[in-house]
C-alpha cells in the first residue's frame, strides 16, 4: 500500500510544480517579450535500504520557449523588437544577461536602461552624450542629433547576440543566461524593427487547458493517496482481527 501512496505523492508533487510553471506563464501573457517556460523533470531512484521500487521526479531547470512573438507598434523612438532569432544583451549583477524586451529608457547618466539594467553595446554599456533625438537603425546601430545639429550622428550599436535554446535558462530576475555563463558571441547582422515590442509568446488558450487538465489529474492524485490510506487501515484491522 506504502507504494501506491508514494506514487501518488510523487506525482502530485510533480503536478503542482507544472501548475507553478503554468501559472507564470499566464501572468505574463501580457509582458513584452516574455520568453514562456517549459517543464522538464526526470525520475530519479529514492536511495536507501527498502527503496530500490521507489522513484522521484526531480524537477531540473525549466526549458524556455523560445518561439517568436508578434510585433506591436508602439511608435515610440526607444522602442524596438528583434526579428528572428537574437537576445538583447544587458549589464547584471552576475554578468551578462539577454532578453527579448525592448522598451529603453534613458537613466539620469545618459545610459540606456531596460527595467533599469544597462543595454550592452559594442564597448559596453551604452552612454548617449546630450542629444534632442535618438534612432535605432535596423542593424542595432544608436544614432543622436546633437543639440544645434542637423545630422544623426552614430554612438555605438546594441550588443544582439544569438544563443541555441538548449543552451539558456533564466534566472531569478527573469533574464536568460548561459547555462555555462559565459558570454554568447554577437550576431554579425542582427535585424531591429524600431518603434515596435515584441509581445509575450505565451498562449493564454493553451496555459489554460493545461492549467485545468492538471488541475483535474491532481484531484485524481489526491484520491490514490486517500485510498492508499484507506487500504492500509483495512490491512492493519485484518492482522488486529479486528
Amino acid at each position: 500500500m506504502d507504494r501506491l501512496g508514494y506514487t501518488a505523492m510523487t506525482a502530485a508533487s510533480r503536478t503542482m510544480l507544472s501548475l507553478q510553471v503554468r501559472s507564470n506563464n499566464l501572468a505574463n501573457v501580457s509582458t513584452p517579450g516574455f520568453r514562456a517556460d517549459m517543464e522538464r523533470a526526470q525520475a530519479v531512484e529514492v536511495e536507501g535500504y527498502g527503496y530500490d521500487s521507489r522513484h522521484m521526479a526531480l524537477v531540473e531547470n525549466n526549458g524556455v520557449n523560445m518561439a517568436a512573438g508578434p510585433l506591436m507598434a508602439t511608435g515610440r523612438d526607444l522602442d524596438f523588437a528583434v526579428q528572428g532569432s537574437g537576445l538583447i544583451a544587458v549589464q547584471d549583477a552576475d554578468g551578462e544577461a539577454y532578453t527579448r524586451q525592448g522598451s529603453m529608457q534613458i537613466d539620469a547618466e545618459g545610459r540606456l536602461t531596460l527595467n533599469g539594467r544597462a543595454v550592452l553595446g559594442e564597448g559596453g554599456p551604452i552612454v548617449l552624450p546630450e542629444h534632442d533625438k535618438v534612432e535605432i537603425g535596423n542593424d542595432g546601430t544608436v544614432s543622436i542629433m546633437a543639440p544645434g545639429d542637423w545630422l544623426m550622428a552614430e554612438v555605438d550599436r546594441i550588443r544582439v547576440v544569438d544563443v541555441p535554446a538548449a543552451n539558456l535558462v533564466k534566472n531569478e530576475a527573469g533574464l536568460l543566461v548561459t547555462r555555462d555563463g559565459a558570454a554568447a558571441e554577437a550576431l554579425e547582422n542582427p535585424r531591429l524593427v524600431a518603434g515596435h515590442l515584441e509581445s509575450s509568446n505565451v498562449s493564454a488558450i493553451d496555459e489554460l487547458v493545461a492549467t485545468m487538465s492538471l488541475n483535474r489529474l491532481f484531484e485524481t492524485q489526491v484520491k490514490m493517496m486517500k485510498a492508499a490510506e484507506d487500504l492500509s487501515d483495512a490491512g492493519n484491522r485484518m492482522i488486529r482481527g479486528s
